[in-house]
């Protein structure tokens, strides 16, 4: 299993987390993965990050690709994939209707068809064979009238990037949580990226989605690791995400996270949590998500409870764990030594 860190995006104040990452690649980490959601962008941290290191790998878990067109995406990645020596993975997610049409003002139609026709146009501008087209309907290049009135010129032309990118094929993860869309990325990915997930209810609840990945198929995982001698302060702490995530990332009758937590075993606990949440009792909502939830998706507890947890993820088909939480060189260094190299 390869072993990295997940930084996750702003909140409230920038950070700046270079000491953490400089002290990542020291201590033989693989990766270094940054997001965004409405905030901070996930390309310029993690370009922050890249030009003060020189081997660890530089990952975005993930960007929004409502944010930017495909076009736009594949410009970002070539150049920061360039700048780094080939050291990016560009983790791809369609997130929610919530944040796609209230904050990027598009719309959420489709988002597996949409998926596939953004993956596909990345790797058109990266293999530069030819002029890049899309038939669409989503991202149509070049863009063609629609009608009378529509302020389509139709002067657009098809385009080759006129920079060469220093890998053709640079790696592309799927942020991935309905059956249909982690199926998805087996087809059209080379890893997929969970959010929430359980070492132990992989096989049940993903394992037919996941049943055609092919050989060096990653599957890198986000693990919130919180490293101390008091199990009930860790929990609490855990629990606060989940909250947010099952309670306000996504509408009441329109929850991915909510739907994933229920396919996890915990349909009517997170009804309950929903419920708190979205009725402002925000700290119900909290103590009302589950201990074995937050238990098992997460790393809590001394160091020696945590030996014990990382068992379960060594034996399930992770092949990256993200960790994240952990900012400081001792405890970076103590999980390194728990994870074969």
């Amino acid at each position: 299993m390869r072993l990295g860190i997940n930084l996750g995006y702003w909140q409230r104040d920038p950070v700046d987390d270079t000491e953490t990452v400089l002290a990542a690649e020291r201590l033989g980490y693989d990766q270094v993965f940054t997001a965004e959601a409405y905030g901070s962008d996930a390309f310029t941290t993690l370009t922050w990050y890249g030009a003060r290191t020189s081997r660890i790998g530089l990952g975005t878990a993930v960007t929004q690709m409502s944010a930017r067109t495909p076009a736009a995406t594949a410009m970002h990645a070539l150049t920061l994939d360039a700048l780094s020596g080939g050291r990016l993975t560009l983790g791809l997610g369609a997130s929610g209707p919530q944040v796609v049409e209230g904050w990027y003002g598009v719309p959420f139609a489709r988002p597996l068809a949409r998926t596939r026709e953004y993956v596909q146009i990345l790797r058109d501008v990266w293999r530069r064979a030819d002029p890049v087209t899309s038939p669409g309907p989503h991202y149509p290049l070049p863009l063609r009238s629609y009608g009378v009135g529509d302020g389509v010129t139709g002067l657009g032309k098809p385009l080759k990037s006129i920079a060469h990118p220093v890998r053709p094929d640079i790696p592309v993860y799927l942020g991935a949580e309905g059956p249909k869309n982690v199926a998805l990325s087996t087809e059209i990915a080379q890893g997929w990226l969970p959010l929430f997930v359980d070492p132990e209810r992989i096989e049940p609840v993903f394992g037919a989605s996941l049943r055609d990945r092919p050989d060096g198929f990653e599957i890198a995982a986000t693990v919130t690791t919180i490293v101390t001698d008091d199990l009930t302060a860790a929990l609490e702490v855990a629990k606060i995400p989940l909250a947010f995530y099952i309670g306000g990332m996504g509408a009441r009758d329109r929850n991915f996270h909510l739907d994933l937590i229920g396919r996890l075993g915990y349909a009517e606990e997170a009804a309950r949590v929903q419920d708190l949440f979205l009725a402002g009792r925000r700290d119900e909502a909290v103590k009302a998500v589950p201990d074995a939830l937050a238990d098992a998706i997460s790393l809590l507890g001394p160091l020696g409870r945590i030996r014990e947890r990382l068992e379960l993820w060594l034996d399930s088909p992770v092949t990256t764990l993200l960790i994240a939480g952990v900012k400081d060189e001792p405890t970076l260094k103590a999980i390194r030594a728990m994870v074969p190299a």
